[in-house]
């Protein structure tokens, strides 16, 4: 924006917020802007003053910086008074709240700030001896009895962002109306200098996470342990977590990509920090091909998301996140996991037959774990994006650690019978069907496309995808019995196929999810596995074509 003299109500509103800003860092970079745009420089102080940072799916996301739709210690200190105010508003005054913080800029004094506000008002602030994994920070919730927790962390985004993830005492993510009741208090914190500030809170001892490994290791029964691990925690904090369970467990030490082991909020070896990036398991496939390994196995930063790769005829492959949730289930409804198998509405349908098949009940959430983890008498759940929770009754949120081990396990038993995981997953789809998914993005820059792309759908629904009739189309918005409302489309296509379409909570993106299932003929051995995905590759990329032009015009994508 250029600076003219209409602009004398922002300029003011940035001054204000700089003289109330404690870090010199963010205070001096507000304070140049300012300058810039008062000498009629173009600057970016409209966009930092653009309304505020909100609880989206993965509570407060965003890049760091000065102003309120930044992440910030002005906007922190804002968010963790808002939270104190709700937990005492709701009964929970003078109880704990542990604070947990990931290695990117400035988690450690986001979570210092976090506990000076808890304590300041009258809360006992736990914080957690050192970075540690987000699911650890979730299971410590309910071990030590807390009110609510708070993680420090931008789980798998890129270096310059940070994020503030909210759970209550049952160790859940909010959901509302939780989340708008927590905003409605943080908009009516008054200024800075009011808030009453106490100490650093105490720090939890080590013990914690010695409680927390031994429970995660206990999930392994006994069995073979013969399997060579490459692991990569993509520099963030899973690393000794990871090799201490795998120990802890019977395997072989992993070997452990190199340049990415430590902790690093630069992320200096990839271009995005998420498994599920191209490129951004490049380094740990490399290793496995130089060691011959087993399997490769992975965390997001902070360790909550676990992905997978395996070699097959053409080298290593990754596996997409419903296959490994069709792992993990066949692992877990194996050993006789009593309990609701749970998945969000966006993967793949394979659990819900997986589930009814061993007689065991299943349910589809909302997108996000804060839906997931709140299902009653939940035995596992999952979500395509490398999500998994495997260990409701201790961790109710996704954890990658958890998840990476019970894989492990699995591909130790599969090499100890001459298999591999792609056996496995051949067996399901001889037993279910192959179920093929694939996704379609489309990056908006003008955010108003994106609601006007969804009515066009809601307008005008088609009629067929990629040759499959559409047989039903439900809109998302409405809700329903099963689920609440949420801005989607579903289209059930004939033989099975399904597409979802509905703006990301967390980028300036339209997504569409693709399912398409081909039966495997009895009999056919893993040729007609490999027949079957040769045709579901082809289906899905008519469907993709054809949800292109009804979607985005073609234009997109």
């Amino acid at each position: 924006m250029t600076a003219t003299p209409t602009d004398t109500d922002l300029l003011e509103r940035a001054r204000a917020w700089a003289a109330e800003d404690p870090d010199q860092q963010t205070r001096a970079e507000l304070e140049a802007v300012v300058a810039a745009a008062e000498r009629g420089e173009d600057t970016d102080l409209a966009d930092r003053f653009a309304g505020t940072l909100e609880f989206g799916t993965a509570g407060l996301r965003g890049a760091l910086g000065a102003g309120p739709n930044r992440m910030n210690r002005v906007v922190v200190t804002r968010a963790a008074a808002g939270l104190a105010a709700y937990l005492e508003d709701t009964g929970h005054s003078g109880g704990s709240v542990v604070i947990g913080f990931d290695a990117r800029h400035n988690s450690d004094v986001f979570a210092r700030d976090t506990a000076e506000i808890m304590t300041g008002a009258g809360f006992k602030a736990l914080v957690m001896p050192r970075t540690l994994p987000t699911p650890l920070l979730a299971f410590a919730i309910r071990e030590l009895g807390c009110a609510a927790g708070v993680m420090v962390t931008a789980s798998h985004n890129p270096p310059q962002d940070n994020g503030y993830k909210v759970y209550l005492g049952d160790g859940s993510q909010i959901v509302p109306p939780a989340d708008i009741q927590i905003a409605e208090r943080i908009a009516a914190v008054g200024p800075l200098a009011d808030l009453p500030r106490g100490d650093a809170g105490r720090l939890v001892g080590e013990e914690i996470v010695d409680r927390y490994l031994d429970t995660v290791a206990g999930l392994a029964e006994d069995g073979p342990r013969d399997l060579r691990i490459v692991y990569t925690p993509l520099h963030g904090v899973g690393g000794t977590t990871v090799a201490q369970v795998l120990e802890t467990a019977g395997f072989d030490a992993p070997d452990i990509v190199e340049e990415q082991e430590h902790p690093d909020p630069d992320f200096p070896t990839v271009s995005f920090p998420n498994p599920e990036e191209p490129g951004a398991m490049d380094l740990a496939m490399a290793l496995a091909e130089k060691t011959g390994a087993d399997l490769v196995v992975a965390n997001d930063p902070d360790a909550d998301r676990c992905a997978v790769a395996v070699p097959d005829a053409h080298g290593w492959r990754m596996l997409r996140g419903d296959e490994v949730g069709a792992l993990l289930a066949h692992h877990l409804l194996a050993r006789g996991r009593r309990g609701t198998y749970a998945n969000s509405i966006v993967s793949s349908s394979l659990l819900g037959k997986m589930a009814a098949a061993a007689g065991q009940p299943h349910e589809e959430t909302l997108t996000g774990f804060k839906w997931i983890g709140r299902v009653e008498n939940l035995a596992f759940g999952y979500e395509e994006a490398l999500g998994y929770c495997c260990d409701p009754e201790h961790v109710k949120d996704k954890d990658g650690v958890s998840a990476l081990l019970l894989v492990c396990e699995l591909a130790a038993q599969a090499k100890a019978e001459g298999r591999g995981l792609t056996d496995v997953l051949d067996d399901i789809a001889h037993q279910h069907g192959l179920h093929a998914t694939d996704q379609l993005s489309v990056r908006f820059e003008d955010l108003s496309e994106i609601a006007a792309t969804m009515e066009r759908l809601r307008a005008t629904p088609p009629t067929t995808l990629g040759g499959l009739a559409v047989e039903r189309a439900e809109d998302l918005s409405e809700g329903s019995a099963a689920l609440p409302p949420t801005d989607g489309l579903r289209y059930s296509l004939a033989e099975g196929a399904r597409v979802i379409v509905r703006p990301s909570g967390t980028e300036p993106k339209v997504k569409c999810y693709l399912e398409v299932v081909i039966p495997v003929e009895a009999g056919s051995g893993g040729g007609g596995v490999d027949a079957a995905r040769i045709s579901a590759a082809g289906r899905l990329d008519a469907i993709k074509a054809d949800l292109r032009g009804a979607a985005f015009g073609g234009t997109h994508g």
